[in-house]
């Protein structure tokens, strides 16, 4: 009789390779490429369905919740285009229900441990998290003042703010942490499980990640899918999630937070369109970040494979 090793539920698990890099992490078995294909349609299905169901529902109580105020359909697109707090609690969360789905796939789908998508540690290395997050605010902050240099401001707080910081503090670094999770983690392994190549899941996971971000001016795909990049290549070379994690909360909580007092958080979800200057400020912030964040990862030594079972 064979042992198999098992999860806590009792599940079997497949052994995770050794000596991959973090996008190779679910390839090792014959029918790898079968369940990476069989798991990025469950996954994209997940997307599709899961994210604005959850969201409608908090929505549907919400208006519930308030007296039914107009139609419901009515109130459900305005809060899409967070021209309400609650449309951007509901949104948030909703596309937050990437985390448990990108588990749920690596876990059933392919029977591998979940603690190799945060890392080929594996798990989340929370102090370089925690030191990435604080090296993003402080160049992605200066980048962004720079830029601004001879621009006049133009203090226009918005309404209920109290209410609007909040729901800001709490849900973006969940929303932007699930995205991460989604594309630059399960979509990358599953993608590298197909083809060798990592750096192919870094292009594709990038691209997928700047289209669905839906309409868009030219720089602004650009602006988008260059962080993709970034993002894919600091997994590759820190081996984990969390320097693309650290700059995707503090890219959108500092979005969202100045927008409540230049322009309001729905313009700022609006966006569609940015200068190629503009485009270029960004890259550069991230380009910048992606510099400190990789040797950080050497300061503390990171592994950037998987070991030896």
């Amino acid at each position: 009789m064979s042992l198999q090793p098992r999860s806590a539920s009792g599940w079997p698990l497949t052994p995770t390779p050794a000596g991959v890099t973090y996008p190779r992490v679910l390839s090792g078995e014959w029918a790898s490429s079968v369940r990476s294909i069989a798991g990025i349609l469950a996954a994209l299905v997940g997307y599709a369905l899961i994210v604005p169901v959850v969201a409608q529902m908090i929505l549907a109580i919400v208006w519930a919740a308030r007296g039914r105020p107009g139609s419901f359909s009515a109130y459900y697109t305005a809060g899409l285009a967070f021209d309400f707090p609650a449309g951007m609690l509901a949104t948030q969360i909703g596309l937050a229900m990437l985390i448990p789905v990108s588990l749920i796939v690596v876990r059933y789908i392919h029977g591998r441990s979940t603690r190799y998508l945060h890392s080929v540690q594996p798990g989340l290395r929370w102090r370089y998290l925690v030191v990435a997050a604080l090296a993003a605010v402080v160049v992605l902050n200066a980048v962004l003042w720079i830029s601004r240099i001879g621009t006049p401001l133009t203090w226009t707080p918005q309404s209920n703010i109290g209410s609007w910081l909040v729901i800001i503090v709490i849900t973006s670094p969940l929303q932007a942490a699930a995205e991460e999770y989604f594309f630059r983690g399960y979509l990358m392994q599953s993608l590298g499980s197909i083809v060798p190549n990592p750096w192919f899941g870094v292009v594709t996971s990038a691209l997928v990640f700047a289209v669905f971000h839906g309409i868009q001016n030219p720089a602004l795909f650009a602006d988008r899918f260059g962080f993709g990049l970034l993002a894919g290549a600091l997994v590759l070379v820190t081996g984990g999630l969390e320097a693309g994690i650290a700059a995707h909360i503090v890219n959108n909580l500092f979005a969202f937070g100045y927008a409540l007092f230049m322009g309001g958080v729905a313009s700022a979800k609006g966006t569609t369109t940015i200068s190629w200057a503009g485009a270029g400020w960004d890259l550069l912030g991230f380009g910048l970040f992606g510099i400190t964040a990789w040797w950080l990862a050497r300061r503390f030594r990171l592994a950037t494979t998987t070991s030896a079972p």
